[in-house]
């Protein structure tokens, strides 16, 4: 039975940014709000494994970009502090393992666009003892490191301190995230990498033509360092038409990403935005769009954590076999956070 896979199995998620509804409310309610809002859907869910994203607003940017960073970090560390029973902020495999063991939810740190790390390369080493193990160096735009996919038309690389970032997040034992990254930069970073780099929310630009969606070309070079892609489920990053926003059309992504890099390389990433922009958005702002991409549309079913089991069944509806569902739901990314999460250079 689907339930049973679904419960049996590790499920990772490596792109939820609760982070962001959780650092919005005061401090003192930072833990109870987690366990009260986002803890029972994430057990729903069936999450074993949960990548924190640390993503900072434009409001923040540049001058308040580090100070947040470090809040955002403060909170993981607070949430996880006070639900001990239930989570565990991981820095190695070891720990993720012990977490699982012992039934409690494996946390792990991630940067995405580091703004407040700006090029100043030398604080990747603090935000490593702060307990962050994966890392990307842009989102839509420009940065100091290196331009997102918004600006593929620079035909940019990375920056003389985006090359130095790739070297020493290999050096402390950090897996390089190279979604939102421009095409050259991306191109870049897979001529520089001697170890697996991951694509933490990216879909299949062959089924929906994106700049956020990565080409088959990008997906084979990512599965050839050994790591892994995780497909987006933001509704507009699967299909042009609203029709298509479906949980078969998110099945079709997963198994485009599996016949161009291979079983052993996809994961989850699924990027839920709704409850999050709802939480941190002005009533202002409804309406916004980003790149003709609407953040809250959703495929019916899983606009958060709790839908997962209904990527189990379509899986399984679509001929996968028990143990190729595994591998996608999870197994793939515990096997990669196993291998590289704190082994240094």
């Amino acid at each position: 039975m689907s339930a049973d896979l679904h419960r049996d199995a590790v499920v990772a998620d490596t792109h939820n940014d609760l982070l962001m509804a959780v650092t919005a409310r005061p401090p003192r309610q930072w833990a109870s709000f987690f366990r009260e809002r986002w803890l029972p859907q994430l057990r729903e869910g069936g999450v074993d494994l949960q990548v924190l994203p640390v993503f900072i607003d434009d409001q923040y940017r540049p001058e308040g970009a580090l100070r947040q960073t470090l809040r955002m970090i403060e909170c993981a560390h607070t949430l996880a502090e006070g639900n001990q029973d239930a989570v565990r902020l991981c820095t190695d495999g070891t720990q993720i393992d012990g977490a699982l063991g012992e039934g409690r939810i494996a946390l792990v740190l991630a940067l995405e666009s580091a703004p407040g790390l700006d090029a100043d390369v030398e604080l990747l080493p603090t935000l490593h003892r702060l307990g962050v193990r994966v890392a990307s160096i842009a989102h839509w735009g420009r940065t100091a490191l290196a331009d997102g996919s918004g600006e593929d038309a620079t035909g940019s690389r990375l920056t003389t301190a985006g090359v130095e970032v790739v070297r020493e997040m290999e050096r402390l034992g950090m897996i390089f995230d190279v979604s939102h990254l421009s095409a050259s930069g991306v191109e870049h970073v897979l001529e520089l990498a001697t170890r697996p780099v991951m694509a933490t929310h990216s879909s299949a630009r062959a089924l929906r033509e994106h700049h956020r969606n990565l080409t088959d070309d990008q997906i084979r070079a990512v599965a050839a360092t050994g790591g892994v892609v995780c497909v987006n489920f933001l509704a507009a990053f699967l299909a042009d038409d609203p029709a298509d926003y479906t949980v078969d059309r998110l099945v079709d992504h997963i198994e485009h990403v599996v016949s161009v890099g291979g079983i052993d390389h996809v994961g989850l990433g699924p990027d839920f935005m709704r409850e999050v922009m709802n939480d941190v958005t002005p009533p202002c702002c409804e309406g916004f769009s980003y790149s003709g991409v609407d953040p809250l549309a959703a495929v019916p079913g899983l606009a958060g954590p709790s839908g997962l089991p209904l990527v189990t069944d379509a899986l399984l509806k679509h001929g996968f076999a028990d143990e190729e569902i595994v591998k996608i739901i999870g197994g793939n990314v515990l096997r990669l956070f196993r291998a590289e999460l704190g082994r240094p250079a």
